[in-house]
């Protein structure tokens, strides 16, 4: 006899009926552990090289792991408890431990299975993101099966869980299983500890734990993919006041106003929390106004910011045509913060994005501004807008909707149009939406409607090409489907075969084009917010302006109300986006967030606050965006960014943030 049988043979006499259930545990612990070490593998270039931090990793990894092993396992092990022991090792014992077990296999080797993609895409364990898509069926699974060999995914999968069980039968697991009849206390002698075990990790064990250090990737590496998925489902919405470092109200406003106050502008209310203030323009223009937010564009695709792959050549172009911002930072990491900044300007705050959350119609936005200029604006997507609840948003603040109706509805509170985009229109679609040729179609074609209405109009157009599974319509560019680089090329193709089209009608002379990115194509690297990946680039193109680069820092939330400064408009505003042009040398400031990190990025100065009440400042290199943290703090910067983050919470908690006669 083998020492491996030996040794299979010896743990099954001892464990006897919870043979089965113990060794599945090992296999899923072992596993995860495997697994763990691969993706530490993979993100070695941005991991910190601490002996006492990667010993905790793995540590409070095992932890997690065990955790969520005897989670899958719980109800096997109160099986084994209560059932009659004269019955032990009957055809229906047999059937619902094999049952059971085949079941948590299948669970087990999909989720450390789906970690791979999950990491390669956001270098982060299963996160609010992956809860959100359950939501999203659709979506989610037409852009898994057109990413990724699903049928041979699947299959991979069966011959594992059946190699595994197999393992288990031929090694004597299942013979002791079910022969062991234990009595009742013998048996309470194994539970008990388990139930005891599993209740007081599932208590004890926080997500918060494995983030003990300033490296993103270590943090995330000593966490469970699972136990991370349920914590995240958990605490998908966070209070400020509970879990930030606060100030006085009354502190804060005094200090938000004043940061907020451009050249040309005054307030209009002396009340301590009314932010609302005048903007002053002279000979203001009305022209028509096409924002295009492009997928996933980060600035590193660009030539200017030394990419050589000559993937954007149409792009690179309009920026030597253009107003260029070459010093732009995205709020956060998904299409919806982009569409919060850019429509709301307002920093992004914790948990999810203000597009998703219940009470965010008719908030003070960009369109209430543009309606107050009597301009039609549209929200143009192609997909169902349905996903991430952007209908219900766009639609919420006065937008008509043209999208990809599959029979979700709106809202019953939303008064508005809402357009479909029928197929006979559609020459090429997947996962995400139709190709971003056939979107600018749409966009050209309600522009002509608003044109030959007489109608100024506004368009919000969301792309989503440039998205896994980087698919597009045949014989466009000379690279291969499914590859980022390709996909970015078709993106920047069909921007450019846009514009050429949309300077043939008669409007384009009166239009000036907003073209940014909703956010980049990744975030994942060292830090909990890794500056440099949230550099976008944006541009004004077609403004009755001479081009020229804007290389000071500019907000995502900036941009808009600095294109109302261009058109020398006249409005009222209780944005927190300012025109960079009306901005004090030395005020100029990003934000930049995830889903628990919030920052403020000012000057050479990064202060960043996340949701235990921690405050943290880190100098920020010149030459690549590296933090590191500063000896001492600058009280006054911490104080702007609580300030800046807390009343931009609270308005929105409290219904400051609607929409106010002034």
């Amino acid at each position: 006899m083998s020492i491996r049988k030996k040794f299979a043979d010896l743990f099954s006499k001892s464990a006897g009926r919870y043979a089965a259930l113990f060794t599945v545990l090992c296999v899923y612990t072992s596993l995860s552990f495997v697994t763990r070490t691969i993706l530490f593998i993979e993100s070695a270039k941005d991991v910190d090289f601490n002996l006492a931090h990667l010993f905790r990793v793995f540590v409070t990894g095992l932890g997690f792991d065990i955790a969520i092993g005897l989670s899958f396992l719980l109800l096997y092990a109160v099986y084994l408890l209560l059932f009659p022991r004269r019955w032990v090792g009957s055809l229906a014992d047999k059937i619902f431990t094999y049952g059971y077990l085949f079941l948590v296999l299948v669970i087990m080797f999909f989720s450390l299975m789906a970690e791979f993609p999950f990491w390669d895409e956001f270098g982060v364990r299963f996160n609010f993101i992956a809860v959100d898509y359950l939501i999203y069926t659709y979506e989610v699974i037409s852009n898994i099966n057109q990413s990724y060999p699903l049928p041979l995914i699947i299959v991979v999968l069966l011959v594992l869980v059946a190699a595994t069980l197999l393992l288990l039968y031929k090694t004597g697991i299942f013979k002791y299983t079910f022969s062991s009849k234990q009595s009742v206390g013998l048996r309470a002698y194994y539970i008990v500890p388990i139930l005891i075990i599993t209740m007081l990790l599932l208590c004890v064990m926080k997500n918060k734990q494995a983030d003990f250090s300033n490296n993103l990737v270590v943090n995330e590496l000593g966490k469970n993919g699972v136990f991370s998925f349920f914590a995240a489902f958990r605490s998908n919405e966070l209070d400020y006041d509970t879990f930030y470092p606060t100030v006085d109200d009354k502190q804060a406003y005094t200090i938000l106003k004043k940061l907020l106050l451009q050249e040309n502008q005054q307030h209009t209310s002396m009340q301590w929390d009314n932010i609302s203030r005048i903007t002053k323009g002279e000979d203001e223009i009305r022209p028509n106004i096409i924002l295009v937010a492009i997928e996933s564009f980060s600035g590193d695709f660009l030539k200017a910011f030394g990419n050589n792959n000559d993937i954007t050549p149409n792009y690179d172009s309009l920026t030597n045509q253009s107003i260029f911002f070459t010093n732009l930072y995205a709020t956060g990491t998904r299409t919806v913060r982009g569409m919060e900044a850019l429509t709301l300007c307002v920093p992004p705050t914790p948990g999810n994005s203000i597009v998703r959350r219940p009470g965010n119609d008719h908030i003070f936005s960009i369109a209430t501004i543009l309606k107050q200029k009597n301009y039609h604006p549209y929200f143009i997507y192609g997909g169902d807008g349905y996903f991430d609840n952007m209908n219900n948003y766009f639609g919420g603040q006065g937008f008509d909707i043209v999208d990809r109706d599959r029979g979700n509805p709106l809202s019953e509170d939303i008064d508005t149009h809402r357009y479909n985009i029928p197929t006979n229109e559609v020459s090429f679609e997947n996962a995400w939406g139709i190709c971003d040729e056939d979107l600018y179609k749409q966009a050209i074609k309600y522009a002509d409607k608003s044109s030959n209405a007489n109608t100024p109009f506004f368009q919000f157009v969301m792309t989503t090409s440039n998205h896994k599974p980087y698919t597009f319509p045949e014989g466009r560019i000379n690279l291969p489907q499914g590859d980022r680089n390709a996909a970015v090329k078709y993106t920047d193709y069909a921007l450019g075969k846009f514009l050429a089209e949309a300077q043939q009608k008669p409007w384009f002379k009166n239009t000036v084009f907003l073209i940014v990115a909703d956010h980049c194509a990744s975030s994942a690297g060292k830090w909990e917010i890794n500056i440099d990946k949230h550099h976008i680039p944006a541009i004004i193109y077609n403004l009755p302006h001479e081009p020229g680069k804007i290389g000071r820092l500019v907000s995502q939330i900036d941009l808009m109300p600095t294109l109302f400064g261009y058109l020398h408009w006249n409005y009222s505003t209780a944005l927190y986006g300012k025109d960079i042009n009306q901005v004090k040398a030395g005020e100029e400031r990003a934000f930049i967030g995830n889903y628990r990190t919030l920052g403020l990025l000012k000057a050479n100065l990064f202060t960043q606050i996340d949701d235990r009440k921690r405050v943290k400042q880190f100098s920020v290199s010149d030459r690549d965006k590296s933090l590191s943290v500063t000896l001492t703090q600058n009280k006054e910067l911490v104080a702007e960014t609580i300030a800046y983050y807390q009343t931009a919470s609270k308005r929105f908690k409290n219904g400051k943030m609607k929409e106010k006669k002034f």
